[in-house]
C-alpha cells in the first residue's frame, strides 16, 4: 500500500456497487488519486449515471469502456468452444469477465501513467486471485491495492460507512444480496443465501421465471453455429450480442438457466451461489450437441478433458496463462468442422437439444438404420472383435499358465 499523504495515481476497476462506492473514498483518505475504470460487458444500468457516480465520490477521472464485443469474441466464445462448465455447473460469467477487466485497467495504468491498480474484493473470494494473477500476467511491475483485505468491516457496516458519506449503493440489510451480472450471465450470494438449506427466495432471482410459472407450452429455437460460433437465431443472422440476449429473454421466460450449487472457491472454502444463465446453459447444450455429429470419437475423447481444465483454469485466474492459450489453439482448429444447427426445445426449467444438422456431419444414415438401408457390412464384425479383443485373450491365456505355474 503507497505511504499515505503520498500523492500516486491507482485504477480501480469500479462497479459502482457497494464495495468499489466506498472504496474511491478509503482510496483517497489514504492520498491516492483514483481513476475509476467500469467495463460495458452487457450488465443492466446507466453506464453514463455510474461514471458519474464515481466523479461524485471523489474520483479524479472515471472511465467506461464498452467491452462487450470483446468479452464474447475473446472470452466468451473460446469458453463456448471447450463447453466450460466449472464443476459440471457453473458457466464462469463472472470467472471469464475478471481477466477482462483486469486488462482494462492494466491498459488504462499504461495510457495514464499510474503505478498501481486496485481492487474491492474481498479476501476469501475468487476475484482477488483472477484480478491479481491477471494483472500480474500482463504487467508485473504494477502494484495492486485489496483494500478489502485490509479493511475488515462487515457489509452492514460498509453500508453505515456509505452513509455517512453521502455515498448511494443499491443495498440494504434487509436485502444484502451481493449481485454480478454481465452478458454471459448473473451471480448472487450472501444473505439468506449463505444458508445452503434454504431454498432461495424468488426476490434472488431476477432474469428467470419459476419454471412453476413458465409456459405450459414448450418453445423451439433453432441455433446456427459457423466454426463453433453462434451466427443465427430461427434463420435469421444477427451478431452474438443479439444472439446472447434474445436466448437469455427468451430461455429466462421458461425457467431456463437457475443453477442453486455449492462450489469450491480457490480458496480453499465452500461457497453456496446462485446463477442465472439462460444463454449460456442453452448454447452450451447446443454446441457440445453439434460437435457430436461433427467431430470423430478420437477428438471428442481428447477433447473433453481439456473442457474441464478451461473451466479450472477461468475459474482460477489462469485466462492468460501459456496452457489456456494452446488449448484455445487447439479448439480453434477443431472448431473449423463445427458447422450446423440444432433445434433446442424449451419447456419448464429445461432446454433440450431435439434436432440436429450440419454439413460436415459424421452421421451416415445408411449405416445408422437398421432397416432394409443398412449399408454396414456385419460380417465384418467378427474379424474386428477378434482383433480387438486379442490382447485381452493373450493376457487371459497368460493368467492361465501363470496360475497353473504356482499349483
Amino acid at each position: 500500500m503507497p505511504e499515505a499523504d503520498k500523492k500516486g495515481k491507482v485504477v480501480l476497476a469500479y462497479s459502482g456497487g457497494l464495495d468499489t462506492s466506498v472504496l474511491v473514498r478509503w482510496l483517497m483518505e489514504r492520498g491516492l488519486d483514483v481513476i475509476c475504470v467500469t467495463g460495458d460487458l452487457g450488465q443492466p444500468g446507466d453506464m453514463e449515471r455510474i461514471r458519474k457516480k464515481a466523479l461524485d465520490t471523489g474520483a479524479t477521472d472515471a472511465r467506461v469502456v464498452d467491452a462487450r464485443d470483446e468479452f464474447l469474441e475473446d472470452y466468451v466464445v473460446p469458453a463456448l468452444w471447450a463447453n466450460a462448465l466449472y464443476q459440471g455447473r457453473y458457466p464462469l460469467a463472472t470467472a471469464l469477465a475478471r481477466p477482462l477487466l483486469a486488462k482494462l485497467q492494466v491498459d488504462l495504468a499504461h495510457s495514464c501513467g499510474a503505478t498501481a491498480v486496485a481492487h474491492g474484493c474481498t479476501g476469501k473470494g475468487n476475484d482477488q486471485v483472477r484480478f491479481e494473477v491477471a494483472c500480474r500476467a500482463l504487467d508485473p511491475g504494477l502494484e495492486i491495492i485489496a483494500p478489502m483485505r485490509e479493511w475488515t468491516m462487515t457489509r452492514e457496516q460498509e453500508i453505515e460507512y456509505a452513509e455517512s458519506w453521502g455515498i448511494p449503493v443499491p443495498v440494504t440489510v434487509e436485502s444484502p444480496y451481493s449481485v454480478d451480472e454481465n452478458l454471459w450471465g448473473r451471480s448472487c450470494e450472501c444473505g439468506v443465501l449463505e444458508d445452503p438449506w434454504t431454498e432461495p427466495p424468488e426476490d434472488a432471482y431476477e432474469w428467470t421465471t419459476s419454471p412453476r410459472g413458465a409456459p405450459d407450452e414448450p418453445d423451439y429455437v433453432e441455433i446456427d453455429f459457423a466454426c463453433g460460433i453462434p451466427v443465427a437465431l430461427d434463420g435469421e443472422e444477427m451478431r452474438l450480442a443479439q444472439i446472447v440476449d434474445r436466448l437469455n429473454a427468451l430461455g429466462g421466460s421458461h425457467g431456463v438457466g437457475r443453477i442453486d450449487m455449492v462450489e469450491d472457491r480457490l480458496v480453499g472454502i465452500k461457497s453456496r451461489e446462485i446463477y442465472e444463465a439462460p444463454a449460456a446453459v442453452m448454447l452450451i447444450e447446443a454446441h457440445r450437441d453439434l460437435e457430436s455429429i461433427t467431430l470423430t470419437r478420437e477428438t471428442l475423447s481428447a477433447k473433453r478433458p481439456l473442457e474441464q481444465r478451461v473451466a479450472e483454469m477461468a475459474y482460477e485466474g489462469l485466462w492468460f496463462s501459456p496452457l489456456n492459450r494452446a488449448v484455445r489453439d487447439f479448439n480453434a482448429s477443431v472448431q473449423e468442422r463445427v458447422d450446423g444447427t440444432v433445434r433446442m426445445r424449451l419447456y419448464k426449467g429445461t432446454a433440450v437439444p431435439v434436432g440436429r444438422r450440419s454439413p460436415n456431419s459424421l452421421y451416415d444414415a445408411g449405416l445408422a438404420t437398421y432397416d432394409r438401408a443398412d449399408a454396414f457390412d456385419h460380417t465384418a464384425s467378427r474379424g474386428f472383435i477378434e482383433l480387438w479383443g486379442l490382447p485381452l485373450e493373450v493376457w487371459a491365456a497368460s493368467e492361465r499358465r501363470r496360475g497353473e505355474g504356482e499349483k
